[in-house]
């Protein structure tokens, strides 16, 4: 008996292309319901900013970086990026002034340190907060770089404008309180972003990221050493076992490594990590420049840089507080009492400032003036040794300032009509020196103004052992105490 097959049926074929042009719409509902910070980004994306980089970057060749921690760690790789930008001739993005605890860098002698691209893309998501929040200040409205924009050894640009040309964005969207305009913005920041820190590496001679830091490289320039030769400072034994580290330091001279004939040479932007360095075990810690005679200009940047005041009206108003309100001949105490390492030894700290009261007291006259800077607020001085040169006003006249007072208040409105981050390219047309978001807080600035009362102070200066506004201080003792006088 034979059975009958059921008859088959036969689908037609349908071309891959009508499939993938049906799938269109759900991928893009599947990605409409996913947050933003979850969409990954391709460095196809960044083809058209590739072509925008190369053609409105204003035909220069520019370097930024990324700073991290307090003020005056701040400033010390501002100047170490002035003269690694003269080196390269490249424009210098001047970065703003970045809230004490808001970027960290880590440890470079214990070799524990945050990515280059990493802090890259911290600083540039903290700039958009300071934006945000009204809060956004040049370390070029707080440094007077006069001398340098004058003299031409360097080109700079603010942050805010080389990323509206650059970008192609109007960062006055930040502010925009228009939820749909701010959600389409959102993506365009995100990849401006990602593009400045150097996320997807370097791309079409748009962006190099120098990601080599502390960890495997000391930065020189026409050193007598070797290009690539080992640094004298390396993890030691003990370490590499603890750690499982595989470092290995070399000394790289950044003109041979990053300047003309390198792939660096060829991008718009080279965008390095972080430039703090200090001294170390007999070297450096990242960056290891020093004076070279074969470079005249290089040599004119290093006498430039080795000391740089404050704006003027930061300086005048200093001076104001020490000619009008102490008046008399004053010591300054800088006390570092709260932070990281220095909470732990207020006892020392301490002892440095008893030290030198007793040696003024037998040499008189009293009552002694002292003007006090420290991190510990007012409210808290009393069962200190503040509090006990307070209460003992037969021997010592305590000044201090705050934040309220007056006088620093008028510095911080001076500050912003000053506008100075807009004099720093007078050449540069279109959107470049205007004003970011009308709504602008009044900055900060009483660290600044307290650094120049200390620098007048004709009894002597007591600072906190290790802290960077201590060096600060010395150095403005040391190069601009002449400008105290009058």
């Amino acid at each position: 008996m034979l059975l009958k097959r059921k008859p088959q049926h036969r689908f037609p074929l349908i071309p891959l292309s009508i499939i993938f042009i049906l799938a269109l719409p759900l991928c893009f509902y599947y990605y409409s319901l996913r947050p933003d910070s979850l969409i990954p980004v391709s460095p196809k994306t960044y083809d058209s900013q590739s072509h925008q980089c190369n053609n409105q970057a204003l035909g220069k060749k520019f370097l930024w970086y990324a700073p991290h921690s307090g003020f005056s760690n701040q400033l010390s790789e501002f100047k170490k990026a002035i003269l690694i930008a003269g080196i390269l001739n490249r424009t210098l993005i001047v970065p703003p002034i970045l809230d004490h605890h808001a970027i960290v860098l880590g440890s470079c002698p214990k070799f524990r340190v945050v990515d280059p691209k990493d802090i890259r893309l911290s600083v540039w998501d903290h700039a958009i907060e300071l934006i945000q929040g009204g809060r956004y200040i040049s370390i070029a409205e707080i440094i007077d770089i006069s001398s340098l924009v004058s003299s031409s050894l360097i080109r700079l640009i603010d942050l805010r404008d080389f990323v509206s040309i650059w970008c192609g964005i109007n960062l006055n969207m930040v502010c925009s309180h228009n939820s749909k305009l701010q959600s389409s913005f959102s993506s365009s920041l995100k990849q401006c972003g990602s593009l400045l820190a150097g996320l997807h590496g370097s791309l079409n001679k748009c962006v190099y990221a120098v990601d080599e830091d502390c960890r495997t490289t000391v930065w020189t320039y026409q050193s007598s050493d070797e290009d690539m030769m080992l640094d004298s400072f390396q993890p030691d034994e003990q370490l590499k076992k603890k750690k499982k580290l595989l470092y290995v330091r070399r000394r790289k001279d950044v003109h041979k490594n990053l300047g003309p004939g390198s792939e660096a040479d060829s991008a718009s932007l080279l965008a390095f990590g972080s430039l703090f360095t200090a001294p170390y075990k007999g070297s450096q810690l990242y960056v290891d420049i020093r004076e070279s005679s074969r470079d005249q200009k290089f040599q004119s940047l290093m006498k430039k840089i080795k000391f740089l005041p404050f704006i003027p009206e930061i300086m005048s108003l200093g001076k104001k507080f020490v000619h009008e309100t102490i008046k008399d001949p004053f010591l300054c105490a800088q006390l570092r009492l709260l932070d990281g390492q220095f909470k732990n030894h207020h006892k020392a700290t301490f002892q440095g400032l008893k030290q030198k009261l007793e040696s003024l007291r037998q040499e008189g006259p009293l009552p002694i003036n002292i003007f006090i800077m420290t991190d510990l607020s007012r409210d808290n001085w009393t069962e200190t040794y503040l509090g006990d040169l307070v209460r003992d006003s037969v021997h010592y006249k305590v000044s201090f300032l705050r934040e309220d007072d007056e006088l620093v208040i008028k510095a911080a409105k001076s500050l912003m009509a000053a506008g100075y981050w807009q004099k720093l390219v007078p050449n540069l047309k279109n959107n470049v020196g205007k004003m970011y978001c009308s709504t602008r807080r009044l900055p900060e600035v009483l660290l600044f103004i307290e650094q120049v009362v200390c620098s007048c102070a004709s009894l002597g200066f007591v600072g906190t052992a290790g802290s960077t506004i201590a060096e600060n201080i010395e150095l403005m003792r040391k190069y601009g105490s002449s400008s105290c006088l009058g």
